[in-house]
């Protein structure tokens, strides 16, 4: 009996993570067969002495998996 080999998904999101640059993730993207299709930013709040401020930006990319002539 054969195991069949697991199909990547046809999309993924791929997060920036902190200390990590946008150049990093498109490669990483890019490694994995996926090209960048969309880009998401939303804010990241913390709340100090009572007062709600944002922390930081979160952004993510979805990714659709490339054609195997596009990942040439």
């Amino acid at each position: 009996m054969f195991m069949a080999q697991r199909k990547q998904p046809k999309k993924k999101k791929f997060k920036v993570e902190p200390g990590e640059s946008l150049p990093d993730v498109l490669a990483a993207m890019k490694a994995e067969g996926y090209q960048p299709v969309r880009r998401f930013e939303q804010p990241v709040f913390k709340e100090e002495n009572g007062e709600i401020t944002v922390s930081h930006q979160e952004i993510m990319f979805e990714g659709k998996l490339m054609n195997e002539d596009e990942l040439k």
